[in-house]
């Protein structure tokens, strides 16, 4: 089996058994680990929480997603330096079906999308990521950026409002009419925060910027609250009730296993289930798996790149899968691999999978022992850091240079599926933006496909004279796919050209690909000639396009329609009498 084939066969936690039990797993790649897990785990633990509060749910949620999910897909999927866990990209999906479901709505639908993702990856679609256009990628993934940053200018800016709007223009009117409330202490603490997120890369130190940026948002509003100026935090803005005890923040304590559909929907009682329910959630579902699938894929190409490793799509799907159906029983929300979690997991020196375990290890740690310390992080913190997420997932410089140099059905396409995503959806975006570009590159393909006149060429290919065509034929060359975009055309120009000869030959040596609309026009054509009592020789198939005409049944007519393999043969044969034309042989 080839490297490549392998990438795409379903092997169960490869990345796991190809990293620890194919190798030898010694000490000092424990202690490797053990450093990547951690430094990657300082990262996450504000990102789970953020993201959390982004989609709509207490942040403790986003938490349980990095432990559970993040622990389960590093150990069942098929990428070895993959972190997993919750993600802005899901945001402008998982916000609204919060929104409407509550928390049990969202747990169920990310429930159906791990069923999902475990469905595709038995079916072998581990390629899917193959046949996605970068220009698609590109539009929907910064159109989400789009959108994420204007969730968090609420918090950023301590705006005076309730729920956002679903539209995106609803969103701008309301933030807009909401800004006379701006609050400067808030504004203060997420200008602070986000300066020193986009200064900190420029030190060149060791430690993630995220850990400073967060101590000093946590510092000034400290500074304020000394003054009377008090300014939202995970405290002040949320609390929990667990057996008796309540307190403000998040709960330290590991989350419980319970029945996903029994936690509560937006009125805070738990949602009446019904297949209409379920129905209405099926396309959110359908969008996070398609999205998680993508994603992780995505992250996974790009680890390859940074490693000189190989995953295994497939396995990938398989363990994204598991892991979304695993983590609603938690309280966990969708997970996916995370880019910019990832590879810090391999800059900071990680050799297997069990970095990204000990990563999950460390946040269910934190959620124990700093949950008292993580209520003290500020709204418009979390807000910036997610700023700072989005401007990153923009990947706005491949975007400007997309714009600059590329083709202009490129352009089209992403420009497209950013607007779509901004505007409506983003499964409705990606769709779109797949059907246009395949659209446009059939286009493309199409014009390659050329007809030549070489009657009175000297020579072509083999080496054959062609002033030895008889008088009253011509030879004419077919070049390029012959299929449905692109058939009618050539064979209209042919019979614009050679409709008045006593006989053609077709020289199809250049035509690689003979599909059924490209057959249909075939027929069609020597059906045309039969009429006009013109003679029809076709020289040097190709392997498909013989093997099509095969199956067809298409077979030689006497005096009418004869098959040779090379030019040569159907010239010697264009001079003698059509009484014996070679058959189409079976392939």
């Amino acid at each position: 089996m080839t490297q490549y084939a392998h990438r795409f066969r379903l092997r169960f936690a490869s990345a796991f058994r190809d990293a620890c039990l194919s190798e030898p797993y010694t000490r000092q790649r424990f202690i490797r680990d053990l450093i990547a897990g951690v430094t990657v785990g300082i990262i996450a633990i504000p990102l789970a929480m953020a993201l959390a509060v982004a989609s709509g749910v207490p942040p403790q949620h986003g938490l349980y997603t990095a432990m559970i999910a993040g622990f389960l897909i590093a150990l069942t999927g098929g990428s070895r330096f993959s972190v997993s866990g919750p993600t802005a990209a899901f945001v402008v999906i998982l916000q609204p079906v919060a929104v409407n479901f509550g928390l049990g709505g969202l747990l169920v639908a990310t429930l159906l999308a791990g069923v999902m993702l475990v469905g595709m990856a038995v079916a072998r679609l581990g390629r899917l990521i193959e046949y996605i256009p970068e220009a698609v990628t590109l539009g929907f993934t910064s159109g989400i950026a789009i959108v994420i940053a204007l969730l968090q200018l609420k918090d950023f800016f301590g705006l005076d409002i309730g729920a956002l709007p679903e539209n995106f223009i609803g969103k701008i009117s309301v933030l807009a009419g909401a800004f006379p409330s701006l609050d400067w202490g808030a504004a203060l603490v997420g200008a602070v925060t986000l300066s020193l997120l986009i200064f900190w890369p420029r030190l060149r130190l060791p430690i993630p910027g995220h850990l400073p940026a967060l101590l000093a948002g946590v510092a000034v509003s400290l500074l304020l609250r000394n003054y009377g100026h008090e300014v939202a935090t995970i405290g002040s803005e949320f609390s929990w009730v667990l057996n008796g005890e309540s307190g403000r923040g998040i709960p330290p304590v590991l989350p419980d296993f319970s029945w996903p559909w029994a936690q509560p929907g937006p009125d805070g009682a738990p949602i009446a289930w019904s297949w209409d329910a379920i129905r209405q959630l099926l396309p959110a579902a359908f969008s996070i798996a398609m999205l998680g699938a993508i994603e992780s894929l995505l992250c996974a190409v790009v680890l390859d790149g940074m490693t000189g490793r190989r995953h295994n799509s497939n396995a990938e799907l398989m363990g994204q899968g598991i892991g979304n159906l695993v983590v609603p029983f938690f309280g966990g929300i969708t997970a996916t691999a995370a880019l910019a979690r990832s590879t810090a997991l391999v800059r900071a020196g990680a050799e297997t999978p069990v970095a990204s375990m000990l990563h999950a290890v460390f946040v269910g740690l934190a959620v124990l022992v700093l949950a008292p310390w993580l209520s003290w992080l500020p709204m418009a913190s979390l807000a910036a850091l997610l700023l700072m997420v989005a401007w990153n997932m923009s990947e706005a410089r491949k975007v400007v240079a997309l714009l600059k140099r590329a083709p202009l059905g490129d352009v089209l396409v992403l420009l497209t599926c950013l607007s779509l995503t901004v505007l409506f959806d983003m499964v409705i975006a990606i769709a779109t933006g797949i059907v246009l570009a395949s659209l446009l590159f059939m286009r493309d393909v199409s014009r390659m496909t050329r007809l030549s006149d070489i009657t009175h060429a000297r020579r072509q290919g083999m080496s054959v004279q062609l002033d030895e065509v008889p008088e009253g034929w011509a030879v004419f060359k077919i070049t390029g796919p012959l299929f449905f975009a692109a058939a009618d055309r050539v064979f209209a120009e042919l019979a614009a050209q050679g409709g008045d000869r006593e006989g053609l030959i077709l020289y199809m040596d250049g035509v690689p690909l003979l599909d059924a609309g490209g057959l249909s026009a075939l027929e069609k054509f020597i059906s045309a000639c039969e009429k006009r009592n013109t003679k029809v020789i076709v020289a040097d198939l190709q392997f498909q396009p013989l093997r099509t005409l095969a199956r067809a049944k298409v077979k030689p007519l006497p005096g009418r329609l004869a098959f040779t393999s090379t030019l040569q043969e159907a010239l010697a044969l264009s001079r003698g009498q059509m009484e014996a034309p070679k058959e189409v042989q079976s392939v």
